[in-house]
């Protein structure tokens, strides 16, 4: 399970759960928890080697000595809590799940662990065969779905601000043609003429960027809701999409600024 040791051991073929013996007779065991376990029980302190009593029956515990102390792991879903967690060997329950860790294709290699597990206990039957990364995937489905209609819509609306954003300067430099024709016809510089048609532009995208932050950092709770372990108030998630919209913003400039440049003078001022 490639879950992180912090503490004690791991289990050994002499190890047993707790149970119990007849109906009544408690027997003590081995387990090891988790840091919720630890953080509810034991104030977050090292549990291993202590022993607690733990339930079998509805009425009856049995003592179990903590051999192992493993870090917190999500197995249902990603945004459960965690849990108080015991682990314990294999019990002789009717069903169990065994997982096998393999360098290549695991179905391939299903025949073979059938024929392993018949020869170690011809009792057990193996009824449901599959890849754990389709159990993740399914698991992750919801993530990856909002995630990719967040990317999505995201995109969207990167690409209808860039076509904004064009459309306005576009618009700005035939209604300014007259008064561009008149600057250069009187020496403006280049990088003049592209600072005065841009000079609107920057400004309503700096107005754009602070009320999108701001309402960003507004609804930060929504957002973290929907997207896992994204922080509305991270700086790589503030900063990516104000970059982002910059990188679009001069993109879309780009065109007008540069028709604002090859405007001709003498043609300008002859056809006004």
């Amino acid at each position: 399970m490639r879950i992180s040791l912090i503490d004690g051991r791991d289990f050994r073929r002499r190890d047993v759960p707790p149970r119990l013996k007849g109906s009544t007779q408690p027997l003590p065991g081995a387990g090891i928890v988790n840091e919720a376990f630890a953080r509810t029980y034991f104030n977050g302190q090292n549990p291993v080697g202590r022993s607690v009593n733990v339930r079998i029956d509805k009425d009856l515990a049995a003592p179990m000595e903590i051999v192992g102390y493993v870090r917190d792991a999500a197995y249902y879903d990603v945004r459960e809590p965690m849990h108080p967690t015991v682990y314990v060997p294999m019990l002789n329950k009717e069903h169990n799940t065994l997982l096998v860790q393999t360098p290549g294709d695991p179905l391939a290699l299903a025949p073979i662990v059938r024929r392993a597990v018949s020869e170690v206990r011809p009792d057990f039957r193996l009824i449901n065969i599959q890849p754990q990364s389709n159990f993740l995937r399914w698991q992750m489905l919801r993530e990856r779905l909002l995630a990719t209609l967040s990317l999505f819509f995201g995109i969207v609306a990167l690409v209808l601000a860039a076509i904004g954003l064009y459309g306005v300067l576009n618009y700005s430099v035939t209604q300014r043609r007259r008064e561009i024709g008149i600057r250069m016809a009187l020496g403006a510089r280049s990088a003049h003429v592209v600072r005065r048609v841009t000079t609107d532009m920057a400004g309503m995208v700096c107005l754009g960027t602070a009320i999108g932050l701001a309402g960003g950092l507004a609804s930060g709770r929504f957002i973290e809701s929907l997207l896992f372990e994204v922080k509305a108030a991270d700086p790589g998630s503030v900063a990516a999409p104000i970059l982002i919209l910059a990188g679009a913003a001069v993109l879309a400039a780009l065109p007008p600024a540069i028709r604002a440049v090859r405007i001709d003078p003498a043609q300008t001022l002859r056809s006004e």
